[in-house]
C-alpha cells in the first residue's frame, strides 16, 4: 500500500521525484540474480508446502529458513524469468561448500553482461508498451465531454465545483484522493484509509503541483497523469511501474495555515 504521508512505513507514490524512494535491500540479490538465464523450473509455486518441514527443529535453523526464504522473495521479485532456479542452488550450495566455481571468471562476464543486456531489452520493452496504453487512454478521455486538457498534457474533470481559495506553490493543503491505475487497480487512497492527508503543494509530484493551483477549496477533480508529470520513466515502485499513467480522484478540502 501506498501513503502520502513520509512518515508512514510504506512507499509514497505522490511525492516528488526529488526524493529516492526506491529500495536498496535488493541490490546485490538482483545482481547475483543476474548471473542465471530463463528456465522452466520454478518450484516456488504459490500454496506450495516445503518438502523437508523436518529440518526446522531448532533456533539455528529457523533463522537460517528465515534468510534463505527472504533471499528467495527478493530473487523472485527480480524478474523471475531470468532467473535458472537449479542454477542458482548450485552456485550457493558450492559456495557454502568451498568448492570452485565452475565457471571462469570471463564466462562469468560474459553472461552477466548478457542477462542484463536481455533485462534491459525487455524493461524497454514493457515500458514502452505501458506508455503507448497510456498516450491511447490519455487520447479517448480528451474525447470526453467536460474533460479539460492543459497544455502540459493533463487532463481534468471537475466532480465537485469548489468556490474556495486556490492555493498557492507555497501553501500547504489537506486532501482526500484515490489513486488508480488506468485500469482501476487502486496503489493508494486515503479515502480508503478515511484519513485525510496534508503536505505542501509544492511537494508532490508534477500534477498534483499543476492542479492543485487550479482547484478552488472544496473542490473534487479527477486527474488523469501522464508519466512526465508523475514519475517517468523511473516509476515509483510496487503498482507504479515505468512510464505509468496515472488517474487521482482529489478532493481539496482546505488550505491548511501555518501555525
Amino acid at each position: 500500500m501506498y501513503n502520502l504521508l513520509a512518515s508512514q512505513v510504506v512507499t509514497i507514490p505522490v511525492f516528488s521525484n526529488k526524493g529516492n524512494f526506491c529500495s536498496k535491500s535488493g541490490i546485490g540479490v538482483l545482481f547475483f540474480a543476474s548471473l542465471f538465464f530463463v528456465s522452466g523450473c520454478n518450484p516456488a509455486d504459490s500454496g506450495a508446502e516445503s518438502s523437508e518441514p523436518s529440518l526446522l527443529t531448532d533456533d539455528i535453523s529457523i533463522a537460517s529458513y528465515g534468510m534463505g526464504y527472504g533471499l528467495g522473495e527478493n530473487v523472485k521479485g527480480q524478474q523471475p524469468d531470468m532467473i535458472n532456479y537449479d542454477a542458482f542452488l548450485l552456485g550457493a550450495k558450492d559456495s557454502f561448500a568451498g568448492l570452485d566455481r565452475q565457471v571462469s571468471e570471463e564466462e562469468l562476464e560474459v553472461a552477466v553482461e548478457a542477462v542484463q543486456a536481455a533485462r534491459v531489452e525487455k524493461q524497454n520493452q514493457e515500458k514502452e508498451k505501458i506508455m503507448e496504453e497510456g498516450r491511447k487512454f490519455l487520447a479517448e478521455i480528451a474525447t470526453r465531454e467536460n474533460v479539460v486538457t492543459l497544455e502540459s498534457g493533463m487532463l481534468y474533470e471537475i466532480m465537485v465545483e469548489g468556490d474556495g481559495a486556490k492555493p498557492a506553490a507555497t501553501d500547504k493543503v489537506r486532501t482526500h484522493y484515490h489513486g488508480t491505475l488506468m485500469d482501476g487497480t487502486v496503489f493508494d487512497s486515503s479515502v480508503e484509509r478515511g484519513q485525510p492527508a496534508t503536505f505542501p503543494v509544492s511537494g508532490v509530484i508534477q500534477g498534483w503541483v499543476e492542479a492543485l493551483q487550479l482547484m478552488p477549496v472544496g473542490s473534487k477533480w479527477r486527474l488523469y497523469i501522464p508519466p512526465n508529470l508523475a514519475y517517468g520513466e523511473r516509476g515509483a515502485g510496487g503498482l507504479i511501474g515505468p512510464g505509468a499513467t496515472l488517474v487521482f480522484e482529489v478532493e481539496l478540502l482546505e488550505i491548511v495555515a501555518d501555525k
